[in-house]
């Protein structure tokens, strides 16, 4: 019996298992999120998922390809003409997506791309730096330093505000100022690293973009 449902198993769709990995993720966590609960959500013995992903590395990475492709689909996400519009719309477009699975940064930052999706706006963004003057290396070295403060970023964040209206215990920033009464200076600190993310992001975007500019002489 069980040598039939094995053969039985490639009509379970590939598509199918990720979006169901993808849901799972929110519910737990990159912790949580094992073969077998996947398997258990689609009804089907845990075995059967091996017939498109050899182990869980292969099933994040396609999660993440997936997840870029949802990103990629979303009405202005590559950004304006220049390099500064581009390079702010596609990080904001990064956090977003990143933001909007639990864990999605970690998902995200630890994956390899399937395919060659992402290379077709990853041509289109060093053409549009290299026209603008950079050379390649430059260009390059631009958008892999904001795409990594925005990893970085979203790690964080999604440390202390898994998902969109939650946040862990223990980071009561009111609480964390009491208890570091005698650092003045690093209780008072809490609140530009504990709180309201959206302004920092986009401030430490800011010095990113203009770091660059000052940098490659850009402007």
């Amino acid at each position: 019996m069980a040598t039939q449902r094995t053969q039985r198993s490639p009509r379970l769709d590939k598509k199918q298992v990720v979006d169901t990995a993808l849901r799972l993720l929110n519910e737990t966590g990159l912790d949580g999120l094992t073969l077998r609960a996947i398997a258990k959500e689609l009804d089907v013995q845990a075995p059967a998922l091996y017939w498109h992903f050899k182990n869980k590395q292969e099933l994040l990475d396609e999660m993440a390809t997936e997840m870029y492709r949802r990103m990629v689909d979303v009405p202005g996400a590559a950004g304006g003409e220049g390099w500064r519009e581009r390079l702010l719309a596609a990080n904001r477009g990064l956090r977003s997506a990143l933001l909007s699975y639990r864990d999605g940064a970690k998902v995200f930052s630890g994956s390899r791309f399937t395919g060659t999706l992402h290379a077709v706006e990853m041509e289109r963004t060093l053409t549009l730096f290299t026209e603008a003057g950079f050379t390649l290396t430059q260009a390059v070295r631009a958008t892999s330093t904001a795409f990594l403060y925005t990893i970085g970023f979203v790690t964080e964040e999604q440390g202390v505000q898994p998902l969109p209206g939650e946040r862990r215990e223990g980071y009561d920033t009111d609480e964390r100022a009491r208890r570091m009464a005698d650092f003045p200076l690093s209780a008072a600190a809490g609140a530009e690293i504990f709180e309201d993310y959206e302004r920092h992001f986009e401030e430490g975007l800011g010095l990113i973009v203009a770091g660059i500019g000052a940098r490659y002489g850009m402007g």
